[in-house]
C-alpha cells in the first residue's frame, strides 16, 4: 500500500494554525490565540496551501473569506483533533489521571450559575484546565457562529436545527424596585404603571432587555423613559440607588431581595421564564473533556435546582480545598 502524498506533507502544527485561522476568521486573532506572530501564521498557511494544492482563504478588503477547500479541511481537522483528544484522554485515564482543556463562554446572566458548576467539576477533575469568558448575548452568538468555544451557556437559544442544546436551569426575570417605592402601595400595578418611571436597561441586543421589550410589546406598552447601563450589576446598583426601576434575573438579585435592599414587584405577565442551556453547533463535535463536562452537568442538575430554588445559603462543601495541586 502506498502512503498518501498528504501524509508526508502535512504537519499537526499546520493543522493547528489552520484551525485557529478558520475559527477566528482572522490571521491576527489566530496569531494572538496561538502566541505566534502574524507572519508565522501566514507562513504556516502558505505551506499548508502548497501541500494541498488548493487556496484556503481569501481576503476581500479587511474581511477573510473561507474557500471551499477550507470547509473540507475543517471537517477533517475536527475529526483528526477529536481522535487525538480521545487518545489523550484514554492515555490519561490509563495513567490514573484525566486532563485536558474546557473552554466555555457564558452570557452575563449565567455568571451567577456557572461558577457553582465549575467548582464541583474541578473538584472531581482537578487536572482539567477550565477557561470561562463572560460576554454579552451578541458576543455569545458571534462566538457560537465562529466556533470559538467548546460550549456556550445562554438562555433564549436561537431557533434552528443547526444547534444542539441542553437546558440546565430555569432563568426567571422579575421586576424590581427599591423599598418604599410608590408602586409597592398600588393595589394592582401594571406594566404600564411600571413604564412611567425611569426604566434601567442593558444595551440593545441584551437577552434580558430583548425579553423585557418583547413582553412590553405583547402588552402594548411603550418604554419611553429608558436609561441604558452597561451591565446587570450596574442596573442592580442603579435600582438600589433609586435611579430607576428594572427587570433583572432573579438569581442576580436574590441576595439583595433577601437582605431587603430590593423588592420584587408583582406585575401581570411576570416573571418571564427561560432556561439557561449549554449550546454548541450540531456539526462541532464535543471533545472528550466537553462530553465529560456535559455528563457531569446532567448528573448534578437535581443538586443545582435544589440549591437555587431554596433561600440563599452556602452550597454544601465538596470536600476539596481551592488550592493548586502543586505549590511553588
Amino acid at each position: 500500500m502506498t502512503t498518501p502524498k498528504l501524509l508526508n506533507r502535512l504537519t499537526f502544527r499546520q493543522l493547528q494554525v489552520f484551525r485557529a485561522v478558520y475559527d477566528q476568521h482572522s490571521y491576527s486573532r489566530a496569531a494572538e490565540a496561538l502566541g505566534l506572530t502574524q507572519p508565522a501564521v501566514s507562513a504556516q498557511i502558505r505551506q499548508l496551501e502548497q501541500a494541498l494544492g488548493q487556496p484556503l482563504f481569501k481576503y476581500a478588503g479587511r474581511t477573510l473569506h473561507l474557500l471551499p477547500a477550507a470547509d473540507a479541511l475543517a471537517a477533517s481537522t475536527r475529526s483528526i483533533f477529536g481522535q487525538v483528544s480521545r487518545l489523550q484522554m484514554t492515555l490519561s485515564d490509563m495513567a490514573g489521571t484525566l486532563n485536558g482543556e474546557l473552554n466555555l463562554a457564558a452570557v452575563s446572566t449565567a455568571q451567577y450559575v456557572v461558577p457553582h458548576l465549575l467548582a464541583r467539576f474541578r473538584a472531581h477533575y482537578p487536572d482539567i484546565v477550565v477557561r470561562l469568558r463572560v460576554c454579552s448575548r451578541r458576543q455569545a452568538l458571534e462566538r457560537l457562529a465562529e466556533r470559538r468555544d467548546d460550549l456556550v451557556i445562554m438562555a433564549r437559544v436561537p431557533e434552528g436545527d443547526e444547534l444542539t442544546f441542553m437546558p440546565i436551569l430555569e432563568s426567571e426575570l422579575v421586576p424590581v424596585v427599591w423599598p418604599g417605592h410608590p408602586l409597592l402601595e398600588a393595589e394592582h400595578p401594571t406594566l404600564e404603571d411600571f413604564a412611567r418611571h425611569y426604566v434601567l436597561m442593558r444595551e440593545p441586543g441584551s437577552g434580558v432587555r430583548s425579553a423585557f421589550e418583547e413582553q412590553a410589546a405583547e402588552q402594548d406598552v411603550w418604554l419611553p423613559h429608558a436609561i441604558e447601563l452597561g451591565s446587570n450589576e450596574a442596573v442592580k446598583q442603579g435600582v438600589m440607588a433609586q435611579l430607576g426601576v428594572a427587570v433583572l434575573p432573579r438569581l442576580a438579585v436574590r441576595l439583595e431581595i433577601e437582605a431587603g435592599l430590593l423588592v420584587p414587584l408583582a406585575l401581570p405577565g411576570f416573571p418571564l421564564r427561560h432556561a439557561w442551556c449549554t449550546v454548541h453547533p450540531r456539526d462541532h463535535f464535543p471533545t472528550p473533556v466537553t462530553e465529560l463536562f456535559l455528563r457531569f452537568v446532567r448528573e448534578h442538575l437535581a443538586e443545582l435546582h435544589e440549591h437555587f430554588a431554596a433561600p440563599p445559603t452556602p452550597l454544601p462543601s465538596h470536600g476539596v480545598d481551592c488550592l493548586p495541586m502543586t505549590v511553588y
